[in-house]
C-alpha cells in the first residue's frame, strides 16, 4: 500500500514552505516516525517524519522547491522492500548526495548551507553540542582560504542565496521603519541591586528549583509586565484603523540562533515566577540553537525585549516588532563612575532603550513606562510589593 508523505498544516501567517534537505532517497528503508525531511518557513524549520514502516518509493518535492500546507512532498510503499522505478531513482539523485554529504551530525540551517554549497560535511570540524555542526562551522569553512586559479586576481566573493527567515526579517525591518512613527528614549539603570540579590542567592536558587540558574532576564520581564500593567498602551497593538489593548501580557525575547534572530513568546509571563522565566528562556534557547522551535513559540507577542549587551552594545535603537508598539533593548553592564549624594561612586550602569510606535504612545507614556522600569529594578523590593 502506498501512503502519501504530507507537509504539515502550516498556519495563516505561514502561506508556504521549502524543502529544505532530504535525510532518505528513494529506495531507502524507512521506519515509522523517523525523520524524512526538513521543511524550511518564514519563521521556523518544520520536521516531517514517516507515515509509516516501509520503503521511500518516491520525491514528488525536491530540495528548494517550494510547498504549501498538507501538500504530499512524497510516498512510502508500505511494508514493501521493493526497489524503486528508475525513473524515480533518477529523480532522487540530487536527493542521495544532499544526504550523503550531510550523514555528520548538522543543525538544520548548516545542513541546508552545505546542500546549497556543496560542502563536504566529513571535513568540517562541528563546534555544537556532541561535534554538532553549526551553522557558523559551515560558514567558517566556505570562508576558507581557497587557490588563486579559483579566482581572478585573488579577490574572493561568494553569492549565496537569502534564507527564507533572513528575508522575512528584512521585510519586516523594512515595513516597521516606513510604517511606523517610530521614537526611541533612552534611561540608564543601576545594576547593582540586582546583581547583589543573584550574587547572594545564585546558588540557593539553582539547587531549589532544579538546576535552573538565576539570570537578569527574569527581573527584567517581571519589571516590564509591571510596568506594563501600569502603561496599557505600551502593551496593546494596532489592527487597522482600530487600537487593540491587551488585557494579558505575552512577552517576546529575542534570542539568536544560527539561523538568525528569533523570538519566542513567554505566554501570560503576568503569573510567572522567577524561576519559571528562566526556565522558558532556557528552554526557547536551546530549541532555537537546535533549530526545534515551533511556529506556535513565535506566534503572538504584545511587547518585545532584545538583549544586544550579550554581544557586547552599549547602546542601540531597537526596531519595532509590528504589530507591537514598543520594544525594548537592554545593554552592557559597563561600570561607570556616577554622582551619588555629592560622591563619585563606581557603579554597574546599563543604557536601556524604549522604542515606540509615536502614532498610539505619547512621549510622557514611554517615557514614564522607561522610568518605571528602572525605578523597579535599582529597588527589585517593589516588584515583591508590586509598588
Amino acid at each position: 500500500m502506498t501512503i502519501e508523505i504530507k507537509a504539515p498544516t502550516l498556519p495563516e501567517s505561514v502561506p508556504d514552505g521549502t524543502i529544505a534537505t532530504w535525510y532518505k532517497q528513494v529506495g531507502d528503508v524507512v521506519a515509522r516516525d523517523e525523520l524524512l525531511v526538513d521543511i524550511e518557513t518564514d519563521k521556523v524549520v518544520i520536521e516531517v517524519v514517516s507515515p509509516t514502516d516501509g520503503v521511500l518509493q518516491e520525491i514528488l518535492k525536491a530540495t528548494g522547491e517550494t510547498i504549501v500546507s498538507n501538500q504530499a512532498i512524497g510516498t512510502v510503499a508500505a511494508g514493501e522492500a521493493a526497489a524503486p522505478s528508475a525513473a524515480a531513482a533518477e529523480a532522487a539523485a540530487p536527493v542521495a548526495a544532499t544526504a550523503a554529504q550531510t550523514s555528520t551530525p548538522a543543525s538544520p540551517a548548516a545542513k541546508k548551507m552545505i546542500a546549497e554549497n556543496n560542502v563536504d560535511a566529513a571535513a568540517i570540524s562541528g563546534t555544537g553540542k556532541a561535534g554538532r555542526i553549526t551553522k557558523e562551522d559551515v560558514a567558517t569553512a566556505l570562508s576558507a582560504p581557497v587557490s588563486a586559479s579559483n579566482n581572478a586576481g585573488g579577490r574572493l566573493e561568494e553569492r549565496v542565496p537569502m534564507s527564507r527567515l533572513r528575508a522575512k526579517v528584512a521585510e519586516r525591518l523594512l515595513h516597521a521603519s516606513q510604517s511606523t512613527a517610530m521614537l526611541t528614549t533612552f534611561n540608564e539603570v543601576n545594576m547593582a541591586p540586582v546583581m547583589e540579590i543573584r550574587n547572594r542567592y545564585k546558588q540557593e536558587f539553582e539547587k531549589a528549583h532544579d538546576g535552573v540558574r538565576l539570570g537578569f532576564m527574569s527581573f527584567f520581564v517581571r519589571a516590564c509586565t509591571e510596568a506594563l500593567k501600569r502603561f496599557p498602551a505600551v502593551n496593546a497593538s494596532l489592527d487597522g484603523s482600530d487600537i487593540v489593548y491587551h488585557g494579558y501580557q505575552d512577552i517576546g525575547v529575542a534570542v539568536s540562533s544560527p539561523r538568525g534572530l528569533v523570538v519566542p513568546v513567554l505566554r501570560n509571563a503576568d503569573n510567572m515566577g522567577l524561576a519559571q522565566v528562566e526556565k522558558e528562556i532556557r528552554e526557547y534557547g536551546e530549541k532555537a540553537r537546535d533549530g526545534k522551535l515551533a511556529i506556535e513559540d513565535m506566534t503572538g507577542g504584545t511587547f518585545t525585549i532584545s538583549n544586544g549587551g550579550v554581544f557586547g552594545s552599549l547602546l542601540s535603537t531597537p526596531i519595532l516588532n509590528p504589530p507591537q508598539t514598543a520594544i525594548l533593548g537592554m545593554h552592557k553592564i559597563q561600570e561607570r563612575p556616577m554622582a551619588v549624594d555629592g560622591q563619585v561612586v563606581v557603579l554597574p550602569m546599563m543604557y536601556l532603550a524604549l522604542s515606540y510606535d509615536h502614532r498610539m504612545i505619547d512621549g510622557k507614556e514611554a517615557v514614564q513606562f522607561l522610568v518605571t522600569i528602572k525605578d523597579l529594578l535599582e529597588d527589585p523590593t517593589r516588584l515583591l510589593l508590586e509598588i
